[in-house]
């Protein structure tokens, strides 16, 4: 391990990210609201950090191995929540709720534990959605872009970062060229979005601001009542467009844009999959509430949030705590699959649990038939039994990890819905969950939101990105 490289690096991408406090800065100064010395003094702070660090292991920028990697994008990921809630902290949260804060906007997750969202600052405000947008596609790959302007590679970084489909397919021949090609599409939907949402009705600030954490599938909105506030059936259209394109994985944005090969989306298995699962878990919500005697639920509400959920954004256009708790399990179900592999949201991934279904159907065809040869194929590709046996493995741990958190969480007093869907949303970078925590989490201990927080970056970082470094094999020379 290089550790004098490694807080090279880590004080150079510390120091870019404290440039991203120049557009609360710049919103402050435009909405001349009291938020400014905040982002001021967090700038400061920050790249000072960062500039002292480099300074300190300046001309240590040797290549990183792999083990660096993981550490970096773990160890960064910790010290960017620590980071991004300094202004939370400034603006009299405390430290472990600015922290929740922080760590939730950074990795998507959407939850929060901030009530009276429309009377904040509007600095504030779009410092919560700017952290989700960062966080959506991850500043460790925009720092890939730049890398070769600093002398340091990046591969071992990206491998760490995207774990899944993508981690072995190079869309092009070199890592900074494959990470701006996607922070140019990511970049293109936001600003698509945000001209939609302007269109739809939305104010200039809030048009940006909602596109910021729907491209990204983060959740944060700058009212209380989320996509509900403005109550417009164009709005919520142009939501779900773009909550299920950042659902999809970028590499077939990529392929259908960059090559011109817009019908890899109709051939592509895991897409099939994934708008299955959204439209089966629509027409048992709506069939559950055609049945549910004290349930007078919208179609329109039943769309919008199945779409929001199972893509694990967290938007919401009315209030879901009333509705049955079985229309809640079923959505909190489809988040668990989550979005796309590759893609910007959470949750297990489709790809993942396409191969689980399949492999457990060829198991069952060979008690049938206990000569026969079986092969797994997921649409013309054929999958390894290795491969196969690996992403039972992760759900395995997956499943172990989520039953750890919840009885921890349950120590802490809440009760089993709220503890049960909480582990779940944060697992998952989904946010809003059920009970007490269908709102905010603000009623949850300290000790609570700590456990929550971890589970967030367990589901960012996708389980064994983050759990290989309690393993003293890891550590080992």
């Amino acid at each position: 391990m290089n550790l004098k490289a490694i807080i090279n690096l880590f004080s150079i991408l510390v120091m870019f990210f404290s440039a991203s406090f120049a557009l609360p800065i710049a919103v402050s100064i435009i909405f001349k609201d009291s938020a400014l010395m905040i982002f001021i003094i967090t700038f400061c702070i920050v790249f000072g950090l960062g500039f002292f660090g480099w300074l300190a292991s300046k001309g240590k920028n040797d290549e990183l191995g792999k083990k660096d990697g993981f550490i970096i994008v773990t160890f960064f990921w910790l010290i960017l929540a620590v980071a991004g809630s300094i202004p939370f902290a400034l603006s009299g949260m405390s430290f472990v709720d600015a922290f929740f804060e922080s760590m939730s906007g950074i990795t998507t997750t959407g939850a929060t534990v901030i009530s009276g969202l429309d009377d904040l600052p509007q600095s504030l405000l779009f410092y919560r959605q700017l952290l989700q947008w960062m966080g959506g596609m991850g500043l460790i790959v925009l720092a890939i872009a730049v890398m070769p302007l600093l002398g340091i590679g990046g591969g071992q970084l990206y491998k760490a970062e995207i774990p899944g489909a993508m981690n072995d397919q190079k869309l092009t021949p070199r890592m900074k060229e494959t990470a701006q090609a996607l922070w140019a599409i990511y970049f293109g939907l936001t600003v698509l979005c945000a001209l939609l949402y302007y269109i739809g009705g939305m104010s200039g600030f809030d048009a940006i601001s909602h596109s910021l954490s729907t491209v990204s599938i983060g959740g944060f909105s700058t009212h209380d009542q989320s996509i509900g506030y403005f109550n417009s059936g164009f709005i919520e259209t142009v939501c779900i467009l773009f909550m299920v394109l950042s659902a999809l994985s970028f590499a077939l944005h990529y392929f259908a844009i960059y090559m011109r090969k817009p019908l890899k989306y109709f051939a592509d298995p895991e897409l099939r999959f994934f708008i299955s699962i959204l439209i089966i878990i629509f027409l048992v919500s709506l069939i559950i509430n055609l049945f549910s005697k004290s349930s007078d639920i919208s179609i329109r509400e039943l769309l919008f949030h199945s779409v929001s959920i199972v893509t694990t954004t967290g938007f919401s256009i009315s209030n879901s705590a009333d509705w049955p708790i079985s229309i809640g399990f079923l959505f909190l179900l489809g988040a668990f699959i989550g979005a796309c592999s590759g893609s910007v949201g959470g949750g297990i991934k489709s790809w993942r649990v396409l191969i689980m279904i399949n492999y457990a159907y060829i198991n069952l065809m060979k008690l049938v038939h206990p000569n026969g040869v079986f092969s797994l194929k997921i649409g013309s590709k054929t999958v390894e039994e290795g491969v196969a046996s690996s992403v039972w493995g992760f759900f395995s741990i997956y499943v172990i990890s989520f039953v750890i958190l919840l009885l921890a969480l349950l120590v802490t007093g809440l009760d089993f819905e709220s503890a049960f869907s909480a582990i779940g949303a944060c697992l998952n970078n989904l946010g809003p969950g059920l009970g007490d925590v269908s709102q905010t989490y603000g009623t949850v201990t300290p000790f609570g939101k700590s456990i929550l927080a971890f589970a967030m970056i367990l589901g960012r970082l996708e389980i064994f990105t983050l759990l290989v470094l309690f393993t003293p094999i890891f550590w080992d020379k």
